[in-house]
């Protein structure tokens, strides 16, 4: 397209979107300029688009651009002037793609690195020229060509896009698409960015885009992260700590900031698949080929990465007049932990300055320095890493009760959760919730329990015509079992942990042996494993026989606890099982031992012994397990688990965990005893738990058992 024909088609739509001619000329010229700088250059054009005519609004597509922009300056060493991004009115088809091919088609050179993404809603679409034939497409801000005649949409097809890439002289070219195609009828929980399919008519300008695309040479073979890796898959956005954001987007930056460069795709995918789990969604991400016979498997994300940076939580984006306060930005914090982000909480600079958390709202903190040892100026652009977590005692569960209740439905919950301690109840959408209370959409007469993607949890739900406070009151034991599994995940920092740790999950027995996942802390690891395996959940066959296989390549023992959940539903944990002396006796109480793994050393847990086999039973179910190391012992966390509760029977490696909530407190104050630091806080210790990354590590682990 020339350039001629790219200003012509903006000024076209200039006074509908109320920009005058100089307006965008000079934003233009901000990328323009950077034309005589040497390659390689770095690209990206991010696409957010939360408000359309006549359909309902998106809440987090602006907040997706926001969290994309942030990393690819501060992690990945984007100019400002290099990312053009196009948000609500400014994003229609037009601006899009003439956009893309300014921006990016005529910029890129060979060598450089070109980054897409979009936000938005995405459809199916029939076209009236070939009814038999469905295609999935990106939903412009402009929805329709013409306001009056919604037959002719203004949808960007995904070929489209995808030859668009194609078509850039770069073999660096990584889009995300935060968006998928399928829509249901009827949609429980998180909001989904999804428009149900139609017949429609394409605008004549894109088919003839499109046309004039397929005659080009395509010399580029890009990488392409969608939401969601199946057809009938929705990707969800969710609301957060004073924000909303797409739960891919925010999943995958977060994944970013903390983890080094060289691991493959496939790893990183399993890590952001357990990550949209816990924020309520079973949504599995897939890679997409934009070319025929692409071996997808052999990618890695190398494309995208800068070479030799360390990880972080987040990065100094402003230093006020006193030079000692800070604002940061902290998208690198697991989501579920930023929620619970205390006051006091420290972060460390390259320069082993300290900052101390004094406020945050959203996204954005303010710190200060808590000591100036260093003759070098604070910058800018400087990565934090975290130091010291600080989180609060008080932590309840959340309930949210859908909007599809009736009023007095919703009175009467209300009043049935308020009778349990420590469980609190929101309006869904409205606040921030960790599960949601609604009616089954195929029997409306009955109640349960449900993750925010709207998945059902099994044994949650009430009886046919059963009053709702019925209900509630027989979801009892699951509220301490939910609240446990939501503390134990607060431990997790595999990004931020200063001990060397690897583990890694193994089948050992003859059905499908090999490595299932592994995890390990990265300050000290510089990953280059790569697991041969699908880009979906990890699979473990019912039958199997499992064991963990850990490393401790710190120069301190580590001692270890495993917690776990089967279903969102069943509490379990590793029993470290003392070998008696002598024969047990009916006056014999078991006995159960610290696990502590010397420096150097490699621990399989459990023993590969035939007394201490853990072998995975059915039916199938879903397991999220969290490996937690402390260079202190578990004194507290042992007391829990304590005996006398089971019988001689139970005494597997692995079995149900009867008192979890008591076992999660116990765990958070060992992590709190191992602190060097909770003297020195002591103000902030009364009512919070201090944990330190140079006495800590938390590993997560889910696999879905068929």
């Amino acid at each position: 397209m020339k350039r001629r024909t790219f200003l012509h088609r903006i000024g076209s739509i200039l006074a509908v979107l109320g920009v005058t001619e100089a307006e965008w000329l000079s934003l233009g010229n901000r990328y323009y300029q950077a034309l005589a700088q040497p390659s390689p250059r770095k690209l990206a054009l991010l696409i957010g688009i939360n408000q359309y005519p006549k359909i309902p609004g998106l809440s987090g597509c602006l907040t997706d651009v926001e969290l994309q922009r942030e990393l690819l300056i501060h992690r990945f060493g984007f100019q400002g002037s290099d990312i053009l991004t196009l948000t609500e009115e400014q994003a229609s088809r037009e601006f899009i793609e003439a956009a893309f091919w300014d921006h990016l088609g005529k910029q890129a050179k060979p060598g450089d690195l070109v980054v897409f993404h979009f936000s938005g809603y995405g459809s199916r679409v029939k076209l009236e020229t070939s009814p038999d034939t469905i295609q999935n497409a990106l939903v412009a801000a402009n929805v329709s060509k013409k306001p009056q005649d919604d037959k002719i949409v203004n949808y960007i097809l995904e070929e489209t896009l995808l030859l668009l890439l194609r078509s850039l002289p770069t073999d660096r070219v990584t889009a995300v698409l935060d968006t998928s195609y399928y829509a249901p009828s009827t949609v429980l929980g998180l909001k989904i960015r999804a428009l149900q399919e139609s017949v429609a008519k394409l605008a004549a300008e894109e088919l003839d885009f499109l046309k004039q695309l397929k005659t080009q040479n395509l010399p580029s073979t890009p990488i392409v992260l969608a939401a969601t890796s199946n057809p009938k898959q929705s990707a969800r956005e969710g609301l957060f700590s004073g924000f909303s954001a797409g739960l891919f987007s925010y999943a995958l930056t977060q994944y970013l900031w903390e983890f080094t460069p060289a691991t493959t795709i496939q790893v990183g995918f399993s890590h952001l698949e357990n990550s949209l789990y816990k924020l309520g969604n079973k949504q599995q991400p897939a890679l997409l080929s934009s070319q025929k016979n692409q071996d997808v498997e052999t990618l890695h994300v190398t494309s995208l990465l800068s070479d030799g940076i360390i990880g972080a939580q987040g990065a100094v984006t402003a230093i006020e007049e006193d030079g000692r306060t800070v604002h940061l930005w902290l998208a690198g914090l697991p989501p579920q932990v930023l929620r619970y982000y205390g006051v006091n909480s420290r972060f460390t600079l390259a320069t082993t300055e300290q900052l101390v958390l004094r406020s945050r709202t959203g996204l954005i903190a303010k710190a200060q320095i808590s000591k100036i040892d260093s003759t070098t100026p604070l910058q800018v652009g400087e990565l934090v890493q975290e130091a010291v977590r600080v989180l609060p005692r008080n932590i309840n569960l959340t309930i949210a009760l859908d909007t599809g209740l009736e009023r007095i439905e919703r009175v009467d919950a209300t009043s049935a959760f308020a009778a349990f301690s420590r469980v609190s109840t929101v309006v869904a959408g409205e606040k921030l919730a960790d599960y949601l209370f609604a009616k089954l959409q195929q029997t409306p007469s009955r109640y349960g329990l449900f993750s925010l993607g709207g998945e059902l949890i099994s044994n949650t739900t009430g009886e046919v015509g059963e009053a709702v406070k019925l209900t509630v009151q027989r979801l009892a034991p699951k509220f301490s079992t939910l609240l446990a599994a939501k503390l134990w995940r607060l431990t997790e920092n595999q990004g931020s942990s200063r001990l060397a740790l690897k583990a890694t999950l193994e089948i050992i027995s003859d059905i499908s042996p090999g490595v299932v996942m592994q995890g390990e802390t990265v300050r000290t690891f510089k990953t280059e494993t790569s697991i041969k395996k699908s880009l979906s959940t990890a699979i473990v066959p019912i039958g199997s026989r499992m064991q963990y296989r850990v490393q401790n390549q710190s120069d301190r023992p580590v001692y270890l606890i495993l917690l776990g959940l089967n279903n969102n539903h069943t509490a379990i944990a590793f029993y470290p099982w003392e070998t008696p002396q002598e024969p047990n006796t009916a006056d014999t109480k078991p006995l159960l031992k610290q696990v502590v793994i010397a420096p150097g050393e490699t621990l399989t847990l459990p023993q590969t012994n035939a007394a201490s086999e853990w072998v995975i039973s059915g039916p199938a179910f879903f397991c999220e397990q969290q490996l937690i190391f402390s260079t202190a012992p578990f004194s507290e966390t042992l007391a829990a688990l304590n005996p006398a509760n089971y019988s001689t029977a139970e005494q597997g490696p692995i079995s149900p965990l009867l008192n979890p909530l008591d076992v999660a407190q116990a765990l958070l104050q060992d992590l709190h005893n191992a602190s060097a630091l909770k003297t020195e806080m002591n103000g902030t210790a009364a009512d919070s738990y201090i944990l330190d990354v140079n006495n800590w590590a938390s590993l997560s682990f889910s696999f879905q058992v068929v």
